[in-house]
């Protein structure tokens, strides 16, 4: 089974935000997230992706994913994008 890790950003009044995540199936978790059935931070925003890397194995996405919520430079270069 494949898995990705994903990081997903959207600019609103505040500014530029991201959100990370783990899924088996990316093109149906984005899906999901813009259409308010994502998780509850995401509900309410238009994302898009602005990265993603793929596993073969979900422990070694989740340990992935648990990385780069803490690695906020990398995020913000990501966001910088937007």
């Amino acid at each position: 089974m494949c898995c990705f890790v994903y990081v997903l950003g959207c600019r609103d009044k505040v500014g530029a935000r991201t959100y990370v995540g783990w899924t088996t199936d990316l093109e149906a978790r984005l899906a999901s997230h813009n259409c308010g059935t994502g998780a509850k931070s995401t509900r309410g925003r238009v994302w898009v992706l602005l990265y993603a890397e793929r596993y073969h194995f979900r422990h070694e996405a989740m340990s992935r994913e648990w990385y780069l919520k803490r690695d906020r430079s990398f995020r913000k270069r990501l966001a910088g994008h937007l």
